[in-house]
């Protein structure tokens, strides 16, 4: 286990579509990973059986639909999923990051 992240530490990986991710660090109950977004890339709407999760907009701007509730989200903002609720997100600039927060962690991602 390591303590500490630095962004220089791990390239990011390219899930395609315009999307990129870098885990920033997990513990069996927890994960924080930083996701990046090309200018109208997609994060396909999908739910979660066990997983909550939090998404913080480091930067860009985005169009986030959580349960059918549209709204969009700048820098500093944040969006809550609780398991179970249909949500997904399109990027309104270059380069939009949002650092997601999940609980339990996400093992897929590992």
């Amino acid at each position: 286990m390591t303590f500490y992240f630095s962004p220089t530490d791990l390239p990011w990986e390219d899930l395609g579509g315009g999307i990129r991710r870098k885990i920033v660090g997990h513990t069996p109950q927890l994960m924080s990973v930083l996701v990046q977004f090309d200018l109208g890339a997609v994060g396909t709407p999908h739910s979660h059986d066990v997983h909550d999760q939090i998404a913080y907009v480091v930067s860009g701007s985005f169009e986030a639909e959580i349960a059918g509730h549209k709204r969009v989200l700048h820098a500093g903002e944040a969006f809550i999923v609780p398991h179970g609720n249909l949500h997904g997100v399109v990027a309104l600039e270059a380069d939009s990051t949002l650092l997601d927060q999940f609980s339990p962690r996400r093992d897929d991602y590992l």
